[in-house]
């Protein structure tokens, strides 16, 4: 039997979350259950904040336009925040999506889009990329929503890291070697973890020499085929996860 309810709908709400303490739902939250959902009175949903856990919650409809859910039993408890940081250069329209999603789904604590020389996208949706976040961890069961940043330009992005915190970022030039022995050899004692993910074009030259200026940085290659950024993305999120991340076993 599985450990974790996948039958429930799950909400992600602003409001704080105590037993018995009702939480009203705007509009759209309503209208989903509602009316999308089609959920009848005293049916459970499963309510989560980023702060106060996994609650589980009866139903009470006014209607068909409001709903309110009183939270009867903490399910779970609030996780530590992932400490994993995701830069990277925005792509344009859906592949965007699809990378905060992904990102959310493997981990990321913090959500940063950072425009180097050869990004193509010219401006980032903030909301969007919120609302994309949001709806990433209702489906899969995550309790931590990350944040997004401003976005910022790349220099000004790697100033704001701390120098502590080991930088991995993806290099179709760097020399192919095994990437979690590469990680794992460099972690010890970092400050967290930040992934950066390039533009389609790469990184520029002289973006590239100021990434290995920094103390704390793994270059790291994918192996022998060029990958797109969404892809990388999601190849380096796992590799990340399996050698110096929540993948493995706890000490």
């Amino acid at each position: 039997m599985a450990l974790y309810d996948f039958s429930s709908p799950r909400l992600f709400v602003q409001a704080a979350l105590r037993e018995a303490e009702p939480v009203m739902l705007d509009r759209n939250q309503a209208n989903y259950l509602l009316n999308v959902l089609r959920l009848a009175a005293g049916r459970e949903v499963l309510l989560f904040n980023g702060r106060d856990g996994e609650w589980r919650a009866p139903l009470a409809a006014e209607g068909r336009r409001d709903a309110t859910l009183r939270p009867v039993e903490r399910m779970r408890e609030q996780p530590p925040e992932p400490d994993l940081h995701y830069l990277f250069a925005p792509l344009k329209h859906a592949r965007t999506d699809y990378m905060v999603e992904k990102a959310v789904e493997m981990g990321a604590g913090l959500l940063q889009p950072v425009f180097t020389h050869r990004t193509a996208a010219t401006r980032v949706n903030r909301d969007r990329m919120r609302s994309n976040a949001i709806e990433a961890a209702e489906q899969c069961g995550i309790l931590h929503v990350p944040a997004v940043a401003p976005e910022d330009r790349f220099e000004a992005a790697l100033r704001r890291l701390a120098p502590e915190r080991l930088l991995v970022f993806c290099d179709e030039d760097a020399p192919i070697a095994d990437p979690v022995a590469a990680l794992r050899e460099r972690a010890a004692g970092a400050g967290g973890t930040a992934l950066l993910i390039g533009p389609e074009g790469g990184f520029a030259p002289e973006e590239r020499a100021l990434l290995l200026s920094r103390p704390n940085v793994v270059r790291l290659s994918l192996g022998p085929r060029i990958l797109r950024a969404d892809t990388a993305a999601i190849a380096a999120l796992a590799i990340l996860q399996a050698a110096i991340g929540d993948w493995r076993p706890a000490p």
